[in-house]
């Protein structure tokens, strides 16, 4: 059997992260096990700009981003297999995987780190009322078939859904002839970011139906038709304010999963993003393996990925090298009024470094409220914010001094000013 002191699942952007981290940190045997023919992942067919801007303080396109970390694997001799699936994981630490030209492998690993990455949810996840013609993809479906294959899916396109992918595909078939004629948003609120909003709807001026969704698709054997509707409180229809569009394409941008599968039959815990329960390090309840980036909550921006990466990359090769120890104070990390989740779960205090970075998501849009972090009557933080939304996520860098091991439980809420 083959042994590697680091195997990394996963060679997107939080994959090549980690490694490359892992590798600064003194961890030479490393191996990263990638699905597709090619390092990069989603960051491959995403060719507009706006990433970079936190990693390299410059704009880039995916592709070049992805090729900033590629050739640093390549330089710095980091081993990977392409087109592998991966089809297990063992609770010790076992990795199966399997190629063309090298067939059935079993790895060893000291440690793992899982950067396996999200997937949309589809048509049946969401159970639209209607026929099942043609016609109907996810967003990232028809991006990839536009931006790598060359193919445009439709002329008259209707989007379901304002997260990020759908904002921007929106865009790009308008760019490329399609005429989008709407986008519906089952919230009264957007789900992607303002900028997106504003660069590829209101530029366009494509119209946004907030608190809408599909009634009904039409169409044999191609789409012919979408039928929205507007909802209630408890997202019934309204009945009379159906609106018909004759559409040859319905996308669908309603969410993005953590990808877990590789870990849902070991003994770990999940939280309420689908990902992993991870401690500061990015460990999970299983020592040795960690995960990073939209495998264990989506966030918005692919610098943000990166850099939790390096955190997980971090934090393996501390486990590889017996310096995380799990002594000492542990802190439960509780999302309470107004917090969707936070991320870590868990702080164990004396692993820590000078700084432990909090990640976390409102549950809905607020206006001038304050975010407490409290260890029982120890107030750590307190933060204003004239306006936050759901869809951009909150990062918070806090000293470790401010932790006073006091209480085994972190409270992080909402206040609203009355």
């Amino acid at each position: 059997m083959i042994e590697k002191d680091l195997v990394i699942i996963g060679g997107g952007s939080a994959g090549m992260a980690s490694a490359l981290e892992a590798h600064n940190q003194g961890i030479k045997s490393i191996l990263i096990l990638e699905k597709n023919p090619y390092l990069g992942g989603i960051l491959n067919q995403c060719i507009h700009n706006g990433f970079g801007l936190h990693e390299f303080n410059e704009e880039l396109t995916g592709p070049e981003f992805m090729t900033r970390f590629s050739d640093l694997i390549e330089k710095n001799k980091i081993e990977y297999r392409l087109l592998s699936n991966v089809l297990s994981i063992s609770e010790d630490k076992v990795v199966t995987y399997s190629n063309s030209y090298e067939g059935l492998v079993e790895i060893k690993a000291k440690a793992i780190i899982l950067a396996t990455g999200c997937y949309e949810r589809s048509p049946g996840a969401i159970q639209i009322p209607g026929t099942r013609p043609s016609g109907v993809y996810t967003a990232g479906q028809a991006q990839l078939y536009l931006n790598c294959y060359g193919y445009l899916v439709g002329k008259r396109v209707f989007i379901l859904g304002s997260g990020d992918i759908g904002l921007i595909m929106a865009r790009r078939m308008t760019l490329e002839g399609a005429k989008v004629l709407g986008v519906a948003e089952l919230m009264p609120y957007s789900a992607g970011l303002n900028r997106n909003i504003v660069q590829c709807l209101k530029d366009f001026d494509i119209p946004l139906y907030l608190s809408h969704t599909v009634k009904e698709v039409k169409g044999k054997e191609q789409l012919s038709k979408v039928v929205i509707a507007k909802v209630d409180e408890k997202f019934n229809f309204i009945p009379g304010t159906e609106i018909e569009f004759d559409a040859d394409t319905l996308l669908l941008s309603v969410g993005l999963i953590p990808n877990c599968d590789l870990i849902s039959k070991l003994d770990i815990s999940f939280s309420k993003t689908r990902g992993a329960n991870v401690t500061q390090d990015m460990e999970t309840d299983v020592p040795g393996i960690f995960s990073a980036g939209n495998v264990l909550h989506v966030h918005d921006l692919v610098d943000y990925v990166v850099s939790e990466a390096k955190e997980a990359g971090r934090g393996a090769a501390k486990y590889l090298n017996g310096k995380l120890t799990h002594k000492g104070h542990v802190y439960s990390l509780k999302p309470g009024y107004g917090i969707g989740y936070v991320v870590p779960q868990r702080i164990f205090i004396e692993d820590a470094g000078e700084q432990i970075i909090l990640k976390f998501r409102v549950t809905r849009p607020f206006k001038d409220i304050n975010i407490f972090i409290k260890e029982n009557d120890n107030l750590i933080k307190k933060i204003f914010k004239p306006a936050i939304i759901p869809s951009e996520m909150e990062i918070v860098k806090l000293d470790k001094s401010l932790f006073k091991s006091l209480d085994n439980t972190i409270d992080v809420y909402v206040e609203e000013k009355k």
